[in-house]
């Protein structure tokens, strides 16, 4: 018999085995020692635990409805450790790029994000896709069409996760913290002009 401790993480509940918990702690402990020198911590500790709740409810199902250390063990090999983005352990290797999926850019739209939600999925330069969609749009009105419809299908890239998922990046801590204080760095530039 093993005790369960309630958590809320990321606005999700959580039911996590008591040794899960300590080893998960610690872990955000780290994390939050490691980022206490930005000026974004809050947003990137955020961001962090927000991805983790993500992970977290994709290791459960109707059978399984408890955090076990292995889940957490996987989840932290996942996001990597706290030693290695502050360059105190050497990294083994780059993780592999991560699948890429398709969101509508919230970034770099001009209407609803859809045209440049493409181009960060395949990679191109958003104006390629514009052009594309306008000569379908003159050409007939397809363009109009089928842009209304993936307007309503595609979800918004809202989280640093799914941004990084965007654009195929793999969801680590270093690229959510890097992700992060450049959006923080752009808002800092935009509010002095």
């Amino acid at each position: 018999m093993k005790v369960t401790v309630n958590i809320n993480l990321g606005g999700y509940p959580f039911n996590v085995d008591e040794d899960a918990y300590e080893r998960l702690r610690q872990y955000m402990k780290s994390l939050e020692k490691e980022f206490s020198g930005e000026s974004s911590a809050s947003e990137i500790m955020s961001d962090i635990e927000g991805r983790i709740a993500e992970l977290f409810r994709m290791r459960l199902s109707p059978y399984k409805q408890v955090i076990t250390m292995k889940d957490v063990t996987e989840v932290m090999s996942i996001l990597g450790s706290p030693e290695v983005i502050s360059g105190s352990e050497p990294s083994e290797e780059r993780p592999p790029r991560s699948q890429r999926r398709m969101y509508r850019d919230p970034d770099r739209r001009v209407f609803g994000g859809v045209c440049a939600g493409i181009s960060a999925y395949l990679d191109w330069d958003p104006l390629i896709m514009r052009i594309i969609f306008s000569i379908l749009i003159i050409a007939g009105g397809f363009g109009l069409g089928l842009y209304l419809i993936l307007w309503i299908v595609l979800p918004e890239a809202k989280t640093t996760a799914q941004k990084l998922e965007m654009r195929g990046d793999p969801v680590t801590i270093e690229n959510i913290k890097d992700s992060v204080k450049e959006e923080f760095e752009t808002v800092k530039k935009k509010m002095k002009l």
